[in-house]
């Protein structure tokens, strides 16, 4: 199946659609929930993405998310499982044409991939030259793979894993002087 791809400018109702979503997933996840992030480039301003706002939720414990998913089935959402990522717990919504909107990406609390996520964005928001060179890639990625998903994320794959190194190094630094 291919899947358009598609980057538009930034859009300042990705956040006000974030906090009406957060609102609807913390009432889906019930007591076990620890926090709700905007992650993804629609989380970070001025940054040209693809138009679904993604979502990292904090959970005390993941194994009761597998046992309590209807909450999410509720509110519109398909649990795809890890997906690809161990520990993770994936979700997915889509709108009434077909059309994704909503990723949900759920971590146990202290995971090192809600580090690696938060530093990323909280990275890219803090040095917008870098934020500027991604969206730069992703535009050109989406020219040039406008029904090829698949090659849209590995084209980016490189510069996602050097901004990961960067925001990691830069977190370190920021915990050593505070």
């Amino acid at each position: 199946m291919s899947i358009k791809v598609e980057v538009v400018p930034h859009d300042p109702k990705w956040r006000e659609e974030f906090e009406r979503e957060s609102k609807q997933i913390a009432l889906a996840v019930g007591d076990n929930l620890v926090a709700v992030h905007h992650i993804g480039s629609t989380s970070i301003p001025e940054l040209d993405a693809k138009p679904i706002i993604d979502i990292l939720v904090e959970v005390k414990d993941i194994t009761k998310v597998d046992e309590n998913s209807s909450g999410m089935d509720t509110i519109g959402y398909e649990g795809m499982g890890e997906y690809g990522i161990p520990g993770r717990r994936y979700f997915r919504k889509h709108n009434q044409i077909g059309i994704r909107t909503h990723h949900v990406h759920m971590f146990e609390l202290n995971s090192l991939q809600v580090e690696r996520h938060l530093a990323f964005r909280d990275y890219m928001i803090a040095h917008p030259k870098d934020a500027q060179k991604y969206g730069e890639l992703k535009r050109k990625l989406a020219n040039k793979y406008p029904d090829n998903i698949e090659s849209y994320m590995d084209g980016k794959d490189w510069f996602i894993k050097e901004m990961d190194r960067k925001a990691a190094e830069w977190r370190r630094e920021l915990r050593i002087k505070n």
